[in-house]
């Protein structure tokens, strides 16, 4: 037994180790007193380093010990690797000031957790970047307003590249963009605020064939060039620098480029690989054969300088004409720097920008708030934990601990490509806990069956888990497929929310189908389980759901009807703040208001989504209060919260409009996304099962995602950011109750080869109706708590799901079965003629008679 499971045993315990050494540390530690740690060599030495930087922060000269020690060590070009010999860099990497960037910025990032907590937990930076005047001098409102939207796009791009990082990025007025960031300091990373507003306008330009700087006299200047200066790095370490004549208008741009991406080349240093497209390859080409011209007519070899934001970064010579789809940048790059650059350089931002300001904020949620979300964290997880004990005895405690483990390797995984945690990101973890166990659900039902035929436990655990496998991976691979949809077309949130949904459908299929059944395969065949006890909170039934298939539909079918009609009656009132935008009001104050406090008052007084801040200049400065509310009622809600509270003697110093987080293109590309996954449902159940099963899957999922918006807008609330990723999860959720029904449907039809239509139909939905109820139980346990015990977004977030789970358990049963069931006019010869699904009658397979 244990050499058959060996291999599930080793990578079980392997994925396990790379997810908890994913999360370490698990709280940052003081960069300080981190490195003083790690040094190995000549830490007396490094003490005193130490200590100087230390005492250059209390004097206000450096911003941080990780600022102080960098500067120090550049001026006195003290190489910093030399008290870390256990790390070992590039040897062919001689520039100190190079690799001291590396050693610094590695030691910073290992001394964080790597899993940051939101700007709603923990709060972060932000800062304000204006647009240039003289780049909206000639500019209407509408161009200002899409060139803005753009560079929000491009900024969101740069940062967010996967969607996980949970940045705040929007307009402020109308020449101005607000970022605020989760776990980044400017104390430590200066550069973060550069790296985001570089235009990375890239050009390749001619190199004069004849004249340099050096021997021409600047009055002899060649006119149409400007001098730019290579730095580049010498065999020994040293920085030299060449001047070069550069001609001022480019031979092509960053137009010709489809992809940039870093590489290492064959002596372990960083390049920049540039990736042309079409018509770019054949314009390189000509402009290298226009050089190699003139290389015949001079007598010189000719260059082609590549500069990037005005800084010569290469400059080669072209002997030959180049006819490549590529072409690449070589300097003196470090690993960060050239992920950096091919950001930027799949990113580039056609506004100039300048600092306006740059800030600390607090945490968005007040503590009580926070702690209510623990809470509820805590009392979902012991729900469901206790749901599947009761129910499953030994099972159910098997489950619990896959379940822990599936956990740990979601949050192991978010961590490794850094994700941020929020509020909402918890709770959809917590739902996450409900949702996961359905396959074990499912699996310990059909083991169930298989007892109750009169099989041992060893072979039921075994037949159950076959039963199970077709329909817990195509339920599954539907949901991998829409998170690739989410992923391929969507961007920000619907791009992260589609990121962490296939990590934990991966994670669950890999800790049930892996892990659980090693854990109870070993238990039982080792005989320390003999029995595993199952309750129901069901018996069987025998219903005619066909018979009530029709008033169910028209009645739901009604009720999305008048939910859609609510929708288009309010309009943009649907809308909070994420989708709309609003006011903010800067206030100065004499004694700190709680953000519990505030949304008190906002609800007394009508004025609805109100989120407040509290904010600082980085470095030092007076403390603001930031109140964000809906257009139109900052100052309603500012009166009312002076006269609640008139001992913090609030005095507003700015106000200003903020335009919306979500722009339409996110809007846009959620709406592309779900059309798509509507698409792709229909085809692959079509291909999996039958074309009519693929019908009743997609009228399903339309139904579940109409019905959930409807009656949450009915109910009063609005649309924020993390409704759109709920509302996207209820469309996998559903589909994955469809597929359950449907897996079982096709059962039947092959093992009643004589029954109707009708008979089929039923007779399945009465087999999994129990199962349903109970997967769908465990799921809205988890969500019943965050409703409960949670506060604020936790709230809509735990309605959506609530309203989502009892819809699309109702449409697994009275939707897309019966869609099905009509599809077909409740004939099964048109379900047979697919030849999946024939019947295999004694005649075609044999009998055990006659073998």
């Amino acid at each position: 037994m244990l050499k058959r499971n060996l291999w599930k045993l080793i990578i079980s315990l392997a994925i396990v180790l790379w997810a908890v050494s994913s999360l370490l540390p698990l709280q940052d530690h003081k960069f300080d007193s981190f490195v003083a740690s790690k040094a190995q060599a000549k830490q007396t030495e490094f003490n005193s380093l130490i200590k100087e930087a230390s005492e250059g922060v209390s004097s206000h000269k450096y911003a941080s010990v990780f600022v102080a020690l960098k500067s120090i060590a550049n001026e006195r070009k003290i190489d910093l690797t030399q008290y870390f010999p256990e790390l070992k860099l590039e040897a062919s990497l001689k520039n100190i000031q190079k690799r001291n960037d590396i050693l610094l910025n590695y030691l910073l990032k290992k001394s964080q957790s790597p899993l940051q907590l939101g700007l709603d937990l923990k709060g972060g930076i932000a800062f304000t970047l204006e647009v240039d005047p003289a780049a909206f001098a000639k500019e209407g409102e509408a161009a200002r307003t899409q060139k803005l939207a753009k560079a929000i796009e491009i900024i969101g791009n740069r940062i967010n590249g996967l969607g996980v990082a949970e940045p705040l990025i929007r307009p402020v007025g109308d020449n101005r963009i607000e970022v605020q960031l989760a776990g980044v300091s400017t104390k430590d990373n200066p550069e973060v605020v550069d790296n985001l507003k570089k235009p990375a306008r890239l050009e390749f330009c001619l190199v004069h064939p004849t004249l340099n700087p050096a021997t021409t006299a600047p009055a002899d200047v060649p006119p149409g060039y400007r001098t730019l200066i290579l730095d580049q790095e010498g065999r020994n370490g040293q920085a030299t620098a060449t001047e070069l004549f550069v001609k001022r208008i480019p031979e092509a741009t960053g137009e010709i480029i489809s992809d940039a991406f870093p590489s290492m080349d064959e002596y372990g240093k960083f390049r920049i690989i540039l990736k042309f497209t079409s018509a770019g390859s054949k314009r390189f080409a000509e402009i290298t054969r226009k050089i190699v011209e003139n290389n015949q007519a001079s007598g010189q070899v000719g260059q082609l300088a590549i500069v990037l934001d005005g800084k010569l970064y290469y400059a080669p010579s072209v002997q030959k004409e180049i006819d490549s789809p590529s072409a690449e940048i070589t300097g003196s790059f470090s690993q960060r720097e050239a992920f950096d650059l091919s950001n930027v350089l799949n990113n580039p931002l056609d506004l100039p920008m300048q600092i306006k300001e740059q800030y600390e904020v607090g945490p968005s949620l007040a503590q009580d708030a926070i702690d209510s979300g623990v809470r509820a964290t805590v009392i979902g997880t012991a729900l469901v934990a206790a749901f599947m004990i009761t129910f499953y005895s030994v099972g159910g405690l098997v489950a619990i601990v896959t379940l822990a483990i599936n956990l740990l390797i979601i949050v192991g995984t978010m961590a490794s490509i850094g994700a941020t945690l929020t509020l909402p990101g918890l709770a959809g973890i917590v739902l996450t806990i409900g949702m996961a166990v359905d396959a074990n659900i499912l699996i310990f039902e059909r083991m169930r069956e298989e007892i109750a035929v009169g099989k041992s436990l060893s072979t039921a655990n075994e037949s159950g888990y076959m039963k199970a496998l077709t329909t817990i991976l195509d339920a599954h691979f539907v949901q991998l497929i829409i998170c690739g949809i989410m992923i391929g077309l969507g961007t920000g949130p619907i791009k992260g929310f589609g990121v962490t949904l296939a990590i934990g459908v991966i994670s669950t299929l890999f800790s049930v189908l892996i892990t659980a059944h090693l854990v109870l395969e070993v238990l039982i065949e080792s005989e320390w389980v003999k029995k595993i006890t199952m309750r129901r909170i069901l018996k069987e039934i025998h219903v005619d759901f066909v018979k009530y298939g029709k008033p169910a539909f028209i009645a739901s079918w009604m009720l999305v009807l008048l939910g859609v009609a609510v929708v288009f009656y309010k309009g943009e009132r649907i809308y909070g703040i994420d989708f709309a935008g609003g006011d903010v009001v800067t206030a100065e104050f004499a004694k700190r208001i709680d953000a519990s406090d505030i949304r008190k008052v906002a609800i007394a007084s009508g004025a609805g989504e109100v989120s407040s801040t509290y904010a600082s200049a980085l470095g030092g400065g007076k403390e603001v209060l930031k109140l964000e509310t809906a257009e139109g009622k900052s100052v309603a809600f500012f009166a009312a919260l002076q006269a609640a509270y008139p001992d913090a003697k609030l005095v507003s110093v700015g106000s200003s409009h903020i335009g919306a987080a979500i722009g339409k293109e996110i809007e846009w590309n959620a709406l592309l996304a779900i059309g798509a996954s509507m698409a792709v449902i229909l085809v692959y159940i079509a291909f999996r099962f039958e074309f009519g099963f693929g019908v009743g899957a997609m009228f399903s999922s339309l139904h579940d995602i109409l019905m959930t918006i409807g009656i949450f807008v009915l109910f009063g609330h609005q649309f924020s950011a993390p409704m759109v990723a709920a509302i996207l999860c209820i469309a996998g959720y559903s589909i994955n109750e469809t597929v359950v029904v449907f897996d079982r449907i096709r059962e039947e039809l092959k093992l009643n080869p004589n029954g109707s239509l009708r008979a089929v139909v039923n007779a399945a939905i009465n087999k999994v109706f129990a199962r349903t109820i109970m997967t769908s139980t465990t799921t809205f346990l988890a969500a019943l708590s965050l409703f409960l015990f949670g506060g604020g977004v936790l709230r809509d977030i735990s309605f959506t799901f609530l309203v989502g789970i009892v819809t699309s358990t109702f449409s697994a049963i009275f939707i897309s079965s019966q869609v099905f069931y009509w599809w077909h006019k409740g004939d099964r010869k048109h379900v047979e003629a697919h030849q999946d699904l024939k019947p295999a009658y004694s005649w075609e397979a044999g009998s055990k008679a006659s073998q």
